[in-house]
C-alpha cells in the first residue's frame, strides 16, 4: 500500500507513456465519443445506437463510410442477448460494407465489444472500429425470459430461491456489514456522492442532488438497502469510434488521442467461495489446498493493470459497476484503491467523491444512469474519454492523465478498460 492507502499491484508501474516495444505498442485511439441521453423514452433501442453512433462519428470528425467495422454489443430482453446488434447498427446507418460482429457478455457486453474492436485493429484487420451499445430496457427489475432451462443459474435461482437482483445485493451489503463494520449510512454517502456528480451530467437520467436523510427515508427494497440504493433499468445508449494510432496521426484527427491500453475479459478461478450473482452456492475451499489469492472482480482489474503497466496509484478517477451503493464499495477494494474494509472510511473523507484524490464514477455512475446493460461498460469509457480530453465540463477532474473502468456480466464475464493520454 502507498502512502495514499492505494494498493500497489504486483507487476508495478510502467508510467503513463511507454516506448515502442512497450504497453504503448497495444494502444489504440478513441477518436470519437457519443451518447444517447439515458430515461424512459419508450422507443426503439436502434433509434438511441444511431443517435450514439452518430454523434460518436462526429466527435471524431470522420464520416461513416471511413467505418471499416461496427461492433456491437447485443440489446438484452430479460438478461438473454435479443437482437444481433453489429449488422442492427450497420444497416440503420446505412450499408457500405464494412465487416460485423455482435458480441453478447450480459453486463461486460459492451467491455468485449471494445475488446473485440480492439483485437481488430491490432491485428490489422480493420484501421477504424465503430462500437455501439444500446438497449430499451423492461419496467422494474429484470427477470429470466420464460421457458425451462434447469442448465442455466440465472433461470434455477429465479425458479428455486425467487431471489431477484436486488436480493443478491442486500446479501452483498449484509456481508460487508458483518466483516467490514460498513452500516447504511456509508452505502447513503455514495449516493449522495454519485447524485451529486450526475447532477452535473448532461446525459444523466436522473439530475438532482440527493441527501443522506432522502435515501434512508425511501422504501426498503432489500434489507438493509432502500430504493435509492439500489440503481434502476434504464434506455440509452453508448458509441465509441477506434483506430490504429497510424491511422490517427495519418489523419490528423487527434494529435494526442485517448488511448486505450489495456482491456480485461478473465473468468473466475476455481475455487469460488463467495457467492456472487447468480449462482446459489459456492465452491468448497476444502477441495483445495490453494484457495485463489484473489476474488473474481478484484482480478479482474489486476489483469488490466498488469496489461497497461499501471497501477491503482497512477489513476486519476474510475468508473465502476454501482448496482448498489454498498457493491460501489466493493469495488473500491477491488480496483486496489485501499485494503479490503477501508472502503467506507474512503466514501466518509470525500476521496472518491469529486474533488477528491480518486473520484470514483464523476460520471454520476448507475446511480445517475440506470442500467441499460449492452451500453454502461461503453459509457463508461465514454466517461474516461471526456475526462482525458479536459472537457468533462463541471465535472472535471483536473489535470487527469490515467482511469479505470470495472464491471462485471453474469456467468463469469469480467470486465475492465484502461485508457490514458
Amino acid at each position: 500500500m502507498d502512502s495514499d492507502g492505494a494498493v500497489s499491484t504486483a507487476g508495478g508501474v510502467g508510467g503513463i507513456s511507454s516506448g515502442a516495444g512497450g504497453t504503448a505498442a497495444r494502444d489504440v485511439a478513441v477518436l470519437g465519443a457519443g451518447m444517447h441521453p439515458w430515461g424512459k423514452w419508450g422507443r426503439s433501442f436502434v433509434e438511441y445506437g444511431t443517435t450514439a453512433a452518430r454523434a460518436a462519428l462526429a466527435d471524431a470528425g470522420l464520416d461513416w463510410r471511413q467505418v471499416q467495422s461496427v461492433v456491437g454489443a447485443d440489446t438484452v430482453r430479460c438478461g438473454y442477448p435479443g437482437y444481433v446488434a453489429g449488422a442492427t447498427f450497420a444497416q440503420a446507418l446505412g450499408w457500405q460494407g464494412a465487416r460485423v460482429t455482435s458480441v453478447y457478455a450480459a453486463c461486460a457486453s459492451g467491455a468485449q465489444a471494445i475488446g473485440a474492436a480492439r483485437a481488430q485493429i491490432l491485428a490489422g484487420l480493420s484501421d477504424v472500429v465503430l462500437v455501439v451499445g444500446a438497449d430499451s430496457a423492461p419496467k422494474g427489475f429484470f427477470a429470466p425470459a420464460g421457458g425451462d432451462r434447469p442448465d442455466d443459474p440465472d433461470w434455477l435461482r429465479f425458479r428455486l430461491l425467487g431471489a431477484t437482483n436486488p436480493a443478491y445485493f442486500g446479501l452483498y451489503a449484509r456481508r460487508r456489514m458483518a466483516l467490514h463494520g460498513d452500516t447504511p449510512d456509508d452505502f447513503a454517502l455514495v449516493k449522495v456522492k454519485n447524485a451529486a456528480a450526475g447532477a452535473l451530467n448532461p446525459n444523466a437520467r436522473y439530475r438532482k442532488p440527493v441527501s443522506a436523510e432522502e435515501v434512508a427515508a425511501s422504501a426498503v427494497v432489500a434489507d438493509p438497502l432502500r430504493l435509492l440504493d439500489i440503481c434502476a433499468t434504464s434506455d440509452g445508449a453508448a458509441a465509441l469510434v477506434l483506430s490504429s494510432m497510424e491511422f490517427a496521426r495519418r489523419h490528423g484527427v487527434a494529435a494526442d488521442p485517448v488511448r486505450i491500453r489495456a482491456v480485461s475479459t478473465v473468468t473466475p478461478v476455481y475455487p469460488r467461495t463467495v457467492l456472487d450473482l447468480p449462482d446459489i452456492a459456492t465452491d468448497s475451499a476444502a477441495a483445495t489446498p490453494t484457495p485463489a489469492a484473489r476474488s473474481f472482480r478484484a482480478s479482474i482489474a489486476q489483469a488490466a493493470y498488469e496489461e497497461a503497466g499501471i497501477g491503482p496509484e497512477d489513476l486519476s478517477l474510475a468508473e465502476v459497476y454501482d448496482l448498489s451503493t454498498a457493491l460501489e464499495l466493493e469495488w473500491y477494494e477491488d480496483i486496489g484503491l485501499c485494503e479490503p474494509g477501508g472502503a467506507a472510511k474512503l466514501v466518509r473523507e470525500g476521496t472518491t467523491a469529486l474533488g477528491g484524490r480518486v473520484p470514483v464514477n464523476a460520471s454520476g455512475g448507475l446511480a445517475s444512469f440506470g442500467e441499460a446493460v449492452p451500453a454502461q461498460a461503453i459509457a463508461q469509457v465514454c466517461e474516461l474519454t471526456w475526462q482525458l480530453r479536459g472537457a468533462a465540463g463541471e465535472r472535471q477532474v483536473p489535470g487527469a492523465r490515467a482511469g479505470i473502468t470495472a464491471n462485471q456480466g453474469l456467468f463469469g464475464h469480467g470486465s475492465a478498460v484502461v485508457a490514458v493520454r
